[in-house]
């Protein structure tokens, strides 16, 4: 049966959100993933309630970046859920973008350096381990997670890296349980993310096929094949303006990029977004996303399988959820 996951970020109320994890669970998917996204919702609180509302799918941070949570207070985030829904839990970490980083006053710096250190603190302190660290950005002196009325045991909560550039992807190949692939990347994208993941599992005696690949897939599905298109459209026009690292990690043009970046600023306003994704022609939009009618998204959605995706996690894009859902339950690529 091919695995399926759902993402949600903040489109959506967090109660019609718990309902959309409750179906998905209904209908076979094996985990929700949650983001920290932007500066409009936080990930834990939503991921709780997704764990709070349903019995056994599981539940990922998909991502959540390792500078603003301290890593002794990050384990104990995930210490917390996993008392919740023990198994279920995923610990999805990234390194965050810029300009958003920066505006929030944290420069950052030696981030391959800053995800070791995170990841192995934060591992450490879950498997019940006392943790002394004085590194880059990671300082805990003899901390564990000192628990007084509950059992003391090892978490079992694996670690997911959100890699984007070569460097971090090689990285999390060679330290983590599994990589969150990213979304707005084309299926070459994914093949040259497998190569340098594979060197970096050959560091730590092991190969690619040892780490779960998930990856975060924009679907845009409609009846109405140009609304779809659209749909995913103003998404990826976003994504053009503030995230172009992604963008020129697929492939997309640099003319393309300069040329919505006259017309964005940061934060866009929704007339900009509008405004620029009239410079986003279709070919680019279905380059790297699954958008349009039902069978043209699994067809997308099944390239990305077959350039190394384990589990595609599906972003709902429009007003439908459950068609989403209801497109991919039960298929078989």
């Amino acid at each position: 049966m091919t695995r399926l996951a759902l993402y949600l970020q903040d489109a959506h109320p967090i109660r019609d959100a718990m309902a959309y994890t409750q179906y998905a669970e209904e209908r076979g998917f094996e985990a929700v993933w949650q983001a920290d996204s932007r500066l409009v919702r936080e990930a834990s609180v939503p991921m709780a309630a997704f764990a709070a509302s349903t019995e056994s799918i599981k539940v990922g941070s998909g991502v959540i970046d390792i500078w603003s949570r301290n890593a002794a207070r990050l384990a104990s985030m995930f210490s917390t859920l996993d008392d919740l829904a023990p198994g279920r839990i995923i610990c999805g970490l990234g390194a965050w973008w810029d300009p958003l980083a920066a505006k929030v006053g944290i420069e950052r710096a030696r981030p391959l350096t800053v995800m070791r250190e995170v990841v192995d603190a934060v591992r450490a302190l879950l498997g019940n381990e006392t943790v002394t660290i004085d590194g880059v950005h990671v300082h805990l002196d003899g901390v564990e997670l000192d628990y007084v009325h509950q059992e003391r045991r090892p978490k079992d909560v694996p670690i997911y890296i959100g890699a984007t550039g070569m460097q971090m992807m090689e990285l999390t190949g060679e330290i983590a349980d599994g990589v969150v692939l990213n979304y707005l990347v084309s299926p070459d994208y994914n093949r040259r993310a497998l190569e340098h993941l594979a060197a970096g599992a050959a560091k730590a005696g092991r190969t690619v096929d040892d780490l779960d690949r998930p990856q975060l897939v924009v679907c845009s599905v409609d009846e109405d094949r140009q609304a779809a298109l659209d749909g995913a459209r103003l998404l990826v026009t976003q994504y053009l303006g503030q995230q172009p690292h992604i963008m020129k990690a697929s492939g997309v043009p640099e003319s393309l990029l300069d040329e919505v970046h006259k017309v964005l600023t940061w934060p866009a306003t929704h007339e900009q977004v509008v405004e620029a994704s009239k410079l986003v022609p279709d070919d680019i939009v279905q380059m790297i996303c699954a958008a349009g009618t039902a069978d043209e998204c699994r067809k997308k959605v099944a390239e990305y399988m077959a350039n190394g995706c384990t589990c595609p996690i599906l972003y709902p894009l429009g007003d439908d959820v459950r068609l989403m859902i209801d497109t991919f339950a039960g298929w078989e690529p």
